[in-house]
């Protein structure tokens, strides 16, 4: 037999999980997760970990509650590790309750993660605080969705209308006129300040803000659908001061993201910070040579070479790899001269124990040259781990120049086995190579970039995309994933204006 563990997702936003929720989620042999869970933190799930959609939307249940007791059941007698990953908290409004008297009734061990309530978590993101000094002493959770097995509602109308300041419901929104009705029925002022809030924590956050009087018109008139929570209360006038959200420059913009997934994080996290809805279409598989004899000898003679050039992260990581696999280390280096092409790069070598001798005021191959050019390079053996495809400019210039240029091909990027189907259409593309172009229109069509603003990390780039008949709306000046996320928020920030 194994344990059980009831785990909160939050509501929404992938950084929302608590620390044992994530910890939980890497432990899992199984997880049995709903609809409302942000589906990215299943890709923390350890390697062979059994996953299992139980998804219950507003009028349709992928699995009938029972089922998916009996399936918890059933998985812990199979299994030790299991995961019921419910959106917001278990137990608000989260049929956690039930499941947990499920599992006491069986005998069968579980615990309890609190995850973090749309009901306080989406306001906050809608910058409405559900108490204030001023406004709101009090606060009240409601279903906006009683069981419909129920003769009479138990909700007590004319005490909620009179009582609470403010009033959250969730999943109303096909009973919001009934709601509205009710409640100046019972009391309550149809000038109360009332909002709605679809999709609240995400990139798709939708607010549509009115009184109680208005709001199912408005809400009508705007398409709202579920999953959206209600608020009202005279707390909904703060959102004119205190939107913060949906403030950010990037906020709604669709943004693709065409790197390797290995290196797509860090570039994905600057969007998202900004606001971006990310979607991640990887067109490089970043693949290691190996066995790869030529490294190994470029390794063990190491000493001979006077200088090593890095033009890539890629390179870093599988040249060290080799290296600490023969049991050396940054020592082995302490005769040479090291130059990377870029910052991502340097800070990668550091992480290795290697401060870089030179940086490039331009992160390319010519930043590089540059650098060259102030080094009398005749009669010098450089090495020079690379991709297996790469532009020879470099080697040319040392050869031209009377030096001498060991290539070690360290990695292949190949096309992805698989791409990701595109089901919206990205408001801007990201491309950060030259390699990201020709792969993305091989995978995905040129007419892909039609009608679509395309975001260059610098004039190389920008090349490859003029030869393939586009135009690059955005470049950035500087030539590193940090000055790409800047020229895309100052493009954006400009046509705003």
């Amino acid at each position: 037999m194994g344990r059980v563990y009831l785990v909160g997702a939050g509501p929404g936003d992938l950084k929302l999980i608590t620390l044992r929720g994530l910890e939980l989620i890497q432990r899992a042999d199984v997880i049995i997760y709903d609809f409302l869970v942000n589906p990215r933190l299943l890709d923390f799930c350890r390697e062979g970990a059994e996953i299992i959609y139980v998804g219950k939307q507003a009028s349709h249940h992928e699995l009938p509650q029972p089922d998916i007791n009996n399936l918890i059941i059933q998985k812990t007698r199979e299994n030790e590790v299991v995961v019921r990953l419910k959106g917001g908290d278990p137990f608000i409004f989260g049929r956690g309750g039930e499941e947990a008297q499920v599992l006491a009734e069986n005998g069968i061990p579980f615990e309890i993660i609190p995850g973090i309530t749309s009901a306080i978590a989406v306001p906050a993101y809608a910058g409405i605080p559900l108490t204030h000094r001023e406004y709101a002493s009090t606060v009240a959770f409601i279903t906006g969705h009683e069981d419909e097995k129920k003769v009479t509602s138990t909700i007590r109308w004319e005490e909620l209308a009179a009582g609470p300041d403010t009033l959250v419901f969730l999943m109303g929104v096909k009973n919001l006129k009934t709601i509205k009705d009710r409640l100046i029925k019972g009391g309550r002022s149809p000038n109360t300040g009332a909002c709605l809030i679809q999709w609240g924590t995400l990139p798709g956050q939708r607010v549509v803000a009115g009184t109680l009087g208005d709001i199912d018109v408005l809400a009508r008139r705007e398409g709202i659908k579920p999953p959206a929570i209600i608020l009202i209360g005279n707390v909904v006038k703060l959102r004119n001061h205190l939107s913060w959200f949906e403030n950010r420059p990037l906020f709604g913009k669709k943004i693709a993201i065409t790197r390797a997934p290995h290196q797509s994080l860090k570039l994905g996290e600057l969007l998202t910070e900004r606001g971006a809805d990310v979607l991640y279409m990887p067109t490089i598989v970043i693949t290691p040579i190996e066995p790869n004899s030529k490294l190994e000898r470029a390794i063990d003679s190491i000493e001979t070479y006077p200088f090593i050039l890095f033009t890539s992260t890629n390179a870093v990581s599988i040249f060290f790899d080799s290296l600490f696999r023969k049991g050396r280390d940054a020592r082995a280096l302490s005769g040479a001269k090291v130059l990377p092409i870029g910052p991502a790069t340097a800070t990668l070598l550091q992480s290795k124990g290697i401060i870089p001798d030179f940086l490039p005021g331009k992160f390319t191959s010519e930043g590089i040259i540059e650098i060259l050019k102030t080094i009398d390079v005749k009669g010098e053996q450089f090495l020079l781990p690379r991709a297996e495809e790469a532009r020879d400019i470099i080697v040319e210039y040392i050869k031209d120049h009377g030096g001498s240029c060991d290539v070690v091909p360290v990695y292949k990027a190949s096309l992805p086995k698989e791409i990701v189907p595109i089901s919206e259409k990205p408001d801007i593309v990201t491309f950060t190579s030259s390699s990201t172009v020709r792969n993305f229109i091989a995978l995905y069509g040129k007419q892909t970039l039609e009608d679509t603003l395309i975001a260059s990390i610098g004039p190389v780039t920008t090349g490859t995309l003029r030869d393939h008949g586009f135009q690059a709306h955005i470049e950035a000046e500087r030539y590193d994933i940090p000055g790409l996320v800047e020229a895309i928020e100052q493009y954006v920030r400009g046509r705003s204006e």
